[in-house]
This record gives C-alpha cells, structure tokens and sequence, in this order.
C-alpha cells in the first residue's frame, strides 16, 4: 500500500506549477487530495477497539446490580460521582487505569498499556473519537496509514510513560494522548509544508479548535492530561521526521527505465529534505522517551515537587471529585438501610439498601469524606 496520494495534475508541470499562471499548485489542508482513497485502516482499527473496550467496561461497571440502581440512564454511574456519563472508579481499576498505588511495584507496569485503550465516560469517548476520525482519517489520506500508525503507538506511549510522573490516588485513563498525537503531527505537517496548502489559516483554527476541546474535557475527574500533553510533543516531533511533502507531481507517461530513475530520485530527494531538522527532531524525541523511562522506573512523584500541577489534570468542583482520599467510615444496618458514616469529617450518608461489597463500600467512603 503506498503512503502517498497523487492528484489530477492536467495544467501542472513535474514539479507541480502551473504552466499558465507559473504558481505551486496549493491544496487544502483538510480534504481529499484525490478520487482514490486509501483505506484508513489505522483510524478504522482504533475506533473499532475502543467502542469494544468501553462497552466491556460498561458490563464489568454493571451499575444497576453494582450500585443498586442509582444509575443514571440506567446503565451509568450518578453525574456526581462520574461527570463524564461513565463507569465507577472501582470498574476502571479493574479493567486497567492507571492510580499511583498500582505504579509502586514491577506488578502495575501492565497498567502502562491498558490505559490507553480506556475511556472515562460517554461524554469522553465520543468527543475523542469524533476528533480522532476527524483528524486521523486527514492524516491517513494524505501521508499513509504506517506512518500515521507509527505516530498513533509512540505518542500512546509516551503518554503514558508521562501520566505516571503525575497521576495521584484515582484512577486515570489516557486514551486521548493518541488523539494529541495526531494534533501535533498535524501541526507540524502543516507548518513543514506551509506553502503547499490552501487553507492554512482555517486548519490552523480547526485544530487548536479540537486541541482546546480535548484539553479542557481533560481537566475533568478521570482524565490524565498530562499524557495529552505528552503525546502531543511526541506527534509534533515524530511529525516532523516522518511527514515529507505531500505528493504533488504528475505520474510519469512512460515506463522506461530512465523515467522510473528520474521519478525516483525525485521520491528520495523529497525523503532526504531538510535532513538536519529532521534529526534534531528525532533526538529530541528519543531524549524525552529515555528520561520519561528513567522517571517511571525510578517511581518519581512530581506533585511532591509542584503543589500546582493537578490543577492541570483535574479542577476541583462541588459537582465532582478530583482526589479519592485514603478514608475511614463505620458503617451500620438499620432497618434495611446502611449508614456510612465518615470518621474523619463525621459526614454520613444513608442508603436504602445493604448488601453493598466491600470495594463499593470504599469507593462510597471516598466520596462522602472527599
């Protein structure tokens, strides 16, 4: 499958000029460069997964038995206890989110690539999967799906490698770094390749228009923002070593041997060009994923170093909880009722039911001494 599109170049010389007016040929930045598209597989692959993982997330939560039927919309978690329209802390525990507890032993490091495949809520998936086909699918028309795809993975990864210097003692998914991944590639494309599209000024909006969107839906409750940040300077280098100019020039009308030697010397001298940025970027990105590494492996926490920095990931609110605290509750049946009774803060709250399991009954206790 190759990884470039060739436009109708009727009017255009090799080098994609006009032969009238002397001008480049422009194109727009977000839009079919050609009648013949290929097939987005990554994007198509990574919305397929998700829509799998969240709807398995969705049946582990089981909310209507879990918590009793205090469910929004019968199958979701109350608003204040999931903003997002999602499932409970205790659900994305167990199926792979990421918390500070699970990072202190070799145990939790499985964490590190289950998170990414997590979302927090319906509000969550739908806004980042819209912005990730809406993004993703550009990206695979224009500079192919291995390329796009290698900047999918190591921006997932650097994300994560990056949320586990920051998160604290709630689970956090990060799903979205490969959404920012594609951001920053974008971005860089389209700076790289500035004269070559039409429509600069429009994508440059559209695209802070989603990165503001994205940022802001991650300084809610279960979001990790700081891998958002992460895997867009990940894209933004990785899009800058692997995205080379769009192909513009008009196949060759002779198969000979000397017009296939032209036409690929023209193909390697547009891989090679600006060689020295091109490398820089590369080692400025293997530089950040080694001391990302270094830092996971040595466990470092840097909120003990930043009393600012979960502002970042999480604003706090009365309509939400941005920390799950280490509590202590009492609690009594009465009457087919149960008292959970914070010891720390003496706030209680009565459910009408009992039976409740002991990881339900935490996760209650955190909430009413929060």
């Amino acid at each position: 499958m190759q990884d470039t599109q060739i436009v109708d170049m009727k009017g255009f010389d090799d080098n994609g000029v006009d032969e009238v007016t002397g001008e480049k040929q422009r194109i727009p930045f977000f839009g079919s460069m050609s009648k013949n598209k290929e097939t987005t597989w990554v994007i198509s692959l990574f919305v397929f997964v998700h829509l799998v993982v969240f709807f398995c997330t969705m049946i582990v939560n089981n909310c209507l038995s879990n918590s009793h039927g205090d469910c929004a919309l019968m199958f979701f978690q109350p608003l204040h206890e999931n903003p997002l329209l999602g499932p409970s802390s205790s659900a994305l525990d167990r199926m792979g989110a990421l918390r500070r507890i699970h990072l202190t032993n070799i145990h939790g490091v499985w964490r590190l690539f289950t998170s990414p495949l997590l979302h927090a809520g319906v509000f969550h998936l739908f806004i980042s999967l819209s912005s990730a086909i809406y993004i993703g699918i550009n990206l695979e028309q224009k500079y192919g799906p291995s390329r796009t795809g290698i900047i999918f993975i190591l921006s997932v990864i650097t994300g994560s490698l990056m949320a586990t210097l920051f998160v604290q003692n709630r689970p956090d998914v990060s799903s979205s770094a490969a959404l920012f991944g594609l951001i920053g590639a974008s971005f860089s494309g389209l700076i790289r390749d500035w004269k070559s599209f039409s429509n600069k000024f429009q994508a440059v909006m559209a695209l802070l228009l989603v990165f503001a969107v994205n940022f802001a839906l991650g300084m809610l409750p279960f979001i990790d923002n700081f891998s958002n940040i992460a895997g867009f300077m990940a894209g933004s280098l990785l899009g800058y070593v692997l995205f080379f100019s769009p192909q513009l020039r008009k196949p060759a009308l002779h198969k000979g041997l000397f017009d296939y030697g032209v036409k690929k010397s023209v193909a390697l001298k547009d891989k090679l060009g600006r060689p020295t940025l091109r490398i820089v970027c590369l080692l400025l990105f293997l530089l950040m994923v080694a001391g990302l590494i270094v830092a996971a492996l040595s466990s470092i926490d840097i909120n003990k170093y930043c009393s600012w920095c979960h502002f970042v990931d999480c604003v706090p609110s009365k309509m939400w909880i941005c920390d799950s605290k280490s509590s202590f509750c009492k609690t009594t049946e009465l009457r087919g009722q149960m008292v959970i009774r914070c010891l720390q803060s003496d706030k209680l709250k009565i459910l009408p039911y009992t039976g409740i399991s002991a990881t339900r009954l935490e996760e209650l206790c955190s909430m009413i001494c929060s």
